[in-house]
């Protein structure tokens, strides 16, 4: 008989180095994303982030949302949403490092996208080399320069605008919207309508005006759907009109009235939009035209 390998097989233990930080943070919405400039991961998927309560942090004070749902962030161009319903509460922060590799530590930046400030730096430790700026990203920062009636920041892309009754972002190119703005000046103006994004499931980001931007710029993190509402008088006489497009593939619309997000059930992030104000029955069709961006 011939000779059998008995040899059990080996199994590779990898040292990593490990540092586990705790931020508390006040009743709020907040993001923590990489700072620019960072290596991506290597082939162990090292260095990391990940992101979760803190101990002791009861599951209804705290919700947390990053791409993977054990919150994991990875080395760079990634970020995690963390709402904070009971403050001052805890989220730990821990870093991960390949031992042998001598990888830089990440380093994080945190916002708060409720009011715009930025988090207190001696609110909590975090990694060596954190930076705290509120520049990057505001839920409710006004849109300078845009020229269109609607502006969406497009990943990979930046700024892009178009009119209503436009696509806005491109269907089927997997490159998700992290925020957007609408001011129209035809019959419907910026004073009249207002908008959220989805921010995670029966999540949506406050109320923003007519002109002012709604998500986040050059963050890496997407907005998972929007929410567009007229008020005042315009709300007599037209009706929002709304169609989406998300990264999976996910259609939806064209819904009428603005009273309903449009989301994907998947929760896959938004693509792209297309947003019109209709007249209301009998309010006629030269307004439809206006408010469609058929301008001569």
């Amino acid at each position: 008989m011939p000779e059998m390998d008995t040899e059990q097989p080996r199994h590779r233990v990898v040292d990593l180095k490990a540092g586990a930080h705790v931020m508390t943070l006040d009743a709020g919405v907040f993001c923590v994303f990489h700072a620019p400039g960072q290596v991506e991961a290597g082939p162990s998927g090292l260095p990391g982030v990940r992101i979760s309560r803190a101990p002791g942090v009861p599951e209804d004070a705290v919700e947390v949302v990053t791409f993977a749902a054990d919150g994991w962030m990875g080395a760079a161009n990634s970020a995690a949403l963390v709402r904070v319903r009971r403050g001052p509460a805890g989220v730990m922060v821990t870093t991960y490092q390949d031992g042998q590799a001598g990888s830089e530590t990440p380093r994080l930046q945190v916002i708060s996208l409720i009011s715009g400030v930025p988090a207190d730096p001696a609110a909590g430790a975090m990694a060596e080399g954190n930076r705290v700026g509120g520049s990057k990203a505001s839920v409710s920062g006004a849109v300078g320069g845009a020229t269109r009636d609607v502006v969406a920041h497009i990943q990979r892309r930046g700024d892009v605008g178009g009119a209503l009754g436009e696509w806005i972002g491109q269907v089927d190119s997997k490159r998700w919207i992290e925020g957007f703005a609408v001011r129209p000046e035809g019959p419907v103006r910026a004073k009249d309508i207002e908008y959220q994004a989805v921010l995670g499931r029966g999540w949506l980001s406050p109320w923003s005006e007519g002109g002012q931007f709604c998500g986040s710029r050059g963050m890496s993190l997407p907005i998972l759907g929007l929410r567009v509402r007229l008020k005042g008088e315009a709300a007599h006489k037209w009706t929002v009109r709304l169609a989406a497009s998300f990264t999976d593939g996910t259609k939806v619309g064209p819904i009428e009235g603005g009273e309903e997000a449009l989301q994907a059930e998947s929760l896959a992030p938004l693509e792209g939009f297309q947003l019109e104000f209709v007249p209301v029955k009998g309010q006629g069709k030269n307004q439809a035209a206006a408010a469609s961006g058929k301008r001569k």
